[in-house]
């Protein structure tokens, strides 16, 4: 299933993600995912395993031009020139020329002229062929609002958090009003499982279960079904070879409404990853080693 994006560009719908894998795992993830059928693969320069995720492309046997690579911009590289010297690196880590997606990894709220910046180094690297699609993670209504005021092209994503217990109903609007699709990260709520603060979990929720029960499906598919007939892409991370295929296993069933509006009203309001107005250079920064 692919999703098209506002600049005609097919990307599919689902994608592995590899935030917090090792080095190791993710060679074999992406081998993994890529024989299981995944053509998508999200990574980051600060997540510090490009490399591997292109050697597990490698490894995959299958050829890189069925397969849609995205990779994000770190804040320490934000700027024109460090953003187009921040593809270098990445392509060079991946091993391509070119990169099917490539997104600012978080606003800097307080040094919001280097993010301005570093999306005018992405749409020059757009007109220059180098990359497909260009877009941001983490933007909230007033980063885009900004944003679009101060550049040219629109985003052809915005990477965000969302899964049912964190839903970002604004976000997603003001992604939609701008023709910008919303790409979940977190889409099955694994950050909700890792607080250790005895708070619920997505995956032990007794709506989502009961929603799963009868569709002979997991927790995790039900949320991923649920985030696909939102129109979102989604993102969903594992090392585990058999669950790296069941995230993949979600186009034989659908939801009902009633179903898609029990899982609407699982959402609490709280975020699980870091405010994004508290991502500062002095905070967050690090640096991003060569290829």
């Amino acid at each position: 299933m692919n999703i098209t994006l506002n600049n005609g560009v097919a990307m599919p719908a689902i994608g592995l993600g590899v935030f917090q894998t090792s080095p190791k795992d993710t060679v074999d993830a992406v081998a993994a995912a890529l024989q299981t059928g995944y053509r998508h693969i999200d990574t980051a320069a600060a997540y510090a395993n490009e490399r591997e995720v292109g050697e597990g492309i490698r490894r995959s046997g299958i050829d890189r031009s069925d397969i849609f690579i995205e990779t994000k911009v770190w804040i320490s590289d934000y700027g024109y020139d460090a953003t187009l010297h921040a593809f270098e690196k990445s392509a060079a880590k991946l091993g391509v020329d070119q990169l099917d997606l490539f997104i600012l990894h978080q606003p800097l709220p307080t040094a919001f002229e280097k993010t301005i910046d570093a999306y005018l180094g992405l749409e020059q690297l757009l007109a220059d062929g180098r990359v497909q699609a260009i877009g941001v993670s983490n933007f909230m209504p007033e980063h885009l609002a900004t944003l679009r005021e101060r550049t040219s092209i629109v985003p052809a994503v915005n990477q965000i958090e969302v899964h049912p217990y964190f839903t970002q109903p604004a976000v997603r609007q003001a992604n939609a009003d701008l023709g910008i699709l919303t790409q979940a990260w977190s889409p099955i709520g694994g950050i909700t499982s890792y607080r250790g603060d005895g708070a619920r979990s997505t995956f032990t929720d007794p709506v989502i279960l009961a929603i799963a029960a009868l569709h002979g499906k997991s927790a995790a598919q039900v949320m991923l079904r649920w985030q696909l007939q939102l129109g979102h892409s989604v993102i969903p991370k594992s090392v585990r070879a058999e669950r790296i295929a069941e995230n993949f296993d979600v186009f034989d069933f659908e939801l009902t409404p009633e179903q898609m509006g029990a899982l609407d009203a699982l959402d609490t309001g709280v975020r699980g990853g870091p405010e994004p107005d508290s991502i500062t250079l002095a905070a967050f920064g690090r640096e991003i080693p060569e290829a």
